[in-house]
């Protein structure tokens, strides 16, 4: 059980190493200046085509379920036809 946490232990801590030697891009400041920038549009939209096309997308999925439920709701308060 030893050895196998000592192996356990000794590859957590090479990815951990090895991991933070990367050097990543801080992008904040340019996401910061394209959010701050006042051109009329919400804060939602704000990222271009991509998020335009989320937004609708979420818009139509969200319609598009309230109406089937609410459809649901009408039907199932119906009563059975007697046959």
């Amino acid at each position: 059980v030893y050895v196998l946490f000592q192996a356990l232990r000794q590859i957590t801590q090479r990815t951990i190493s090895t991991a933070s030697r990367r050097q990543i891009e801080n992008r904040v400041p340019e996401h910061q200046k394209l959010f701050q920038e006042d051109n009329g549009l919400p804060v939602h939209l704000k990222g271009g085509v991509k998020d335009a096309l989320l937004y609708r997308t979420t818009v139509v999925l969200t319609t598009f379920g309230t109406a089937y439920a609410i459809y649901h709701l009408i039907v199932s308060s119906m009563p059975k036809k007697q046959q």
